[in-house]
């Protein structure tokens, strides 16, 4: 790998049908940014919603078919479940030319152990919420939610979307961020000094002081990434360091 080379970490995309601005960006991002980079990893909501695999549409065929491009021209590219498309499975990954990464994932990013995931495991103190996710998350809860029309399925995820936005108007905004508690925990557990994730819609770079070393360290670093809504953001790593920037959408 040369030293030159990047790899690139967005997520929190949320594409959808309705906003053609974010979806042109990211194909633009595509075709850009991202040609040449030597891994791509999408840390979950890709898009706002997904109900199935078996659920074809414009938007996902012209996602796939950009994302098969880019892997084909000898980028790795990483998919990761978000709250959002937690149900984004193996076929549509493969169609992608993509690979699906369970969470946490620990990865050596030019020399450097990384540890990877959405970010709302983190958000303890929305018990609600995490009520929630342990449900949807289960194999049998998503069984018996895939074993519905797609009709059905479109109806429920609306519901729960509506639901959501109004939830989340009546909560605390420090309630729906990151435990510190909990980043320090996960710090520990995997023995890791770094860690990047999104899902917050708060980018940063946070530096952590620990009262335990991990492998001999002091400090930790918690990268976030932001959502794409009046910009867009992406996360360089390379063999020289970490880089979180934003630029402008198209349209």
């Amino acid at each position: 790998m040369s030293d030159n080379k990047k790899s690139l970490f967005i997520s929190d995309l949320h594409l959808d049908s309705d906003n053609s601005v974010i979806t042109a960006s990211f194909l633009n991002f595509l075709s850009t940014r991202a040609v040449g980079c030597e891994s791509l990893y999408i840390l979950g909501d890709l898009f706002e919603v997904w109900v199935g695999d078996d659920d074809h549409n414009h938007l996902t065929d012209t996602v796939a078919n950009a994302l098969s491009a880019l892997s084909a021209a000898g980028s790795r590219v990483y998919l990761m479940h978000g709250n959002r498309d937690f149900l984004l499975g193996s076929d549509y990954a493969a169609r992608c030319g993509a690979t699906l990464l369970e969470e946490p994932a620990i990865i050596d990013c030019h020399g450097q152990r990384v540890l990877l995931i959405h970010g709302d495991s983190l958000c303890t103190r929305d018990t609600d919420y995490m009520k929630f996710r342990k449900m949807v998350r289960s194999e049998r809860w998503q069984n018996e939610f895939l074993d519905k029309s797609l009709v059905e399925r479109h109806m429920i995820a609306q519901q729960a979307r509506q639901q959501s936005k109004e939830h989340n108007s009546n909560k605390a905004s420090d309630i729906m961020d990151v435990t510190h508690q909990e980043v320090l925990n996960l710090l520990h557990e995997k023995q890791v000094n770094t860690l990047v994730h999104g899902h917050t819609h708060r980018p940063a770079v946070h530096t952590i002081r620990l009262q335990d070393p991990i492998n001999g360290h002091n400090e930790a670093v918690r990268i976030v990434l932001g959502s794409w809504d009046s910009k867009g953001w992406v996360l360089e790593f390379t063999e020289a360091g970490f880089d979180l920037k934003y630029f402008p959408l198209q349209g």
